[in-house]
């Protein structure tokens, strides 16, 4: 587990930094395995519990979670890695899963079952509700199917799964936010059994023609850990009743169902049409909790593409572009 600066509460505020070492000594006092701690690996602030590696140095009070009849998902551990191009490693003890996105895997343990699944794996259901599910998620442009990874030893197992693009991988706790997220499309990267995947409906018919997500959200629900993947640097923005913010509509990822997620015109006509920031923005009004991406994937590929174009002249950062291909020898 890596060393470094680590943060933690105590009676209500943040204290630190110390090193890995002290946390370690500390964490009895402040909570133990409900301790809310961050770290180099955490992304966010998390339990102690959640972080991969410091559950076993914890010293008095359980060190494993409620039994399963109070919790609905497993309590996984995970550390991320990496800076831009992230992945996050998943520790499974024995009996528990992970359920993640089709393709998104980078490597697991020799324990680890893996398996393909029709529907949410997370719901008890029969086949036409499992048909239902795989239908909606073929609506989003997802998988039909979902990959779960669980540990069928007698031992911890661990997998990874990777970020499709640069960006981050946000931590999710859905349950102490409330038990629901919504999320734009493919954002969903991997979540702890339990935390149910579906879909969500816009119910504005200008946000849906004009809020950059069209009609339909990802909806994540449920008491456990899920990871999102974002673009670039991610920021996490608490709205008080009452609080306005206007984003690009790109640039939302995700938000809780309490804030209000409308569209306007950006500007005038003038600054609509020529202002370069498109001719909407969404306007998220709280209370609520959302996150926001300063690369969205549309944005990176957009450049990406005109790049693409513009090579098409003479050489990089030609002053001819495309006239440049006149004196093209043949």
């Amino acid at each position: 587990m890596p060393d470094g600066e680590w943060y933690y509460v105590k009676d209500g505020q943040p204290a630190g930094p110390v090193p890995l070492e002290e946390l370690i000594r500390i964490l009895p006092a402040v909570g133990g395995p409900a301790a809310l701690v961050y770290g180099p690996t955490t992304g966010e602030w998390v339990q102690a519990r959640h972080v991969s590696g410091l559950r076993e140095h914890l010293a008095g009070g359980p060190t494993r979670p409620p039994p399963p009849s109070t919790t609905v998902a497993d309590v996984i551990d995970y550390e991320i890695f990496g800076d831009d191009l992230q992945f996050v490693e998943v520790t499974l003890d024995p009996g528990e899963v992970v359920v993640a996105e089709a393709g998104a895997m980078m490597y697991m343990t020799q324990g680890i079952e893996m398996q393909t699944v029709f529907g949410d794996p997370s719901k008890q259901q029969g086949l036409m509700g499992k048909l239902f599910d795989a239908g909606r998620r073929m609506i989003t442009g997802e998988s039909l199917f979902l990959t779960t990874f669980a540990a069928g030893g007698a031992q911890r197992e661990k997998v990874a799964f990777a970020s499709p693009y640069p960006g981050k991988i946000i931590p999710m706790h859905v349950g102490q936010l409330g038990g629901e997220i919504l999320c734009q499309k493919a954002a969903f990267l991997c979540a702890a059994r339990g935390v149910q995947i579906g879909i969500a409906f816009q119910k504005r018919i200008g946000v849906g023609l004009f809020g950059g997500e069209g009609f339909i959200l990802q909806r994540l629900q449920g008491d456990g850990l899920a990871f999102v993947h974002a673009g670039g640097t991610i920021v996490r923005r608490e709205l008080a009743a009452g609080e306005s913010l206007r984003v690009d509509t790109g640039c939302l990822v995700a938000f809780q169902p309490s804030v209000d997620y409308d569209i306007q015109l950006a500007g005038g006509v003038k600054t609509a049409l020529f202002g370069g920031e498109g001719i909407f923005l969404a306007r998220l009004t709280g209370p609520g909790t959302v996150w926001l991406q300063s690369l969205p994937f549309a944005r990176l590929a957009g450049r990406i593409a005109g790049t693409f174009s513009a090579a098409r002249g003479k050489g990089e950062g030609s002053i001819l572009g495309g006239l440049g291909n006149l004196f093209e020898s043949k």
